[in-house]
């Protein structure tokens, strides 16, 4: 599925280290529709249609009415574990790997 984002509004996807995750659950506060924590108290990503994508590396678009969610839960996250990057070109634009 493709994100729906207004004309000029470039497209992010956000994906977890569930290595550096520390289980706290803010992202999970935060934006509940993409982030979820599963019976491991990991915190995963969730696809467009609610579905908890388990694969190391998964992404997931951020649709552009959760965005400043999605950037709180990055910038509280304590494991330092969620990356947020431009999908046309990969680089991180929130998170610990960020410009």
């Amino acid at each position: 599925m493709q994100q729906e984002a207004g004309i000029g509004a470039e497209e992010l996807e956000v994906w977890i280290d569930q290595d550096l995750c520390t289980g706290d659950g803010i992202c999970a506060q935060y934006a509940p529709e993409v982030f979820e924590l599963d019976i491991d108290g990991l915190a995963y990503v969730k696809s467009a249609d609610d579905e908890l994508l388990q694969d190391r590396g998964a992404t997931t678009p951020v649709p552009l009415t959760l965005l400043t969610d999605v950037v709180d839960s990055a910038k509280e996250c304590p494991g330092d574990c969620i990356h947020v990057r431009r999908v046309s070109d990969r680089v991180e634009v929130y998170g610990p790997d960020a410009e």
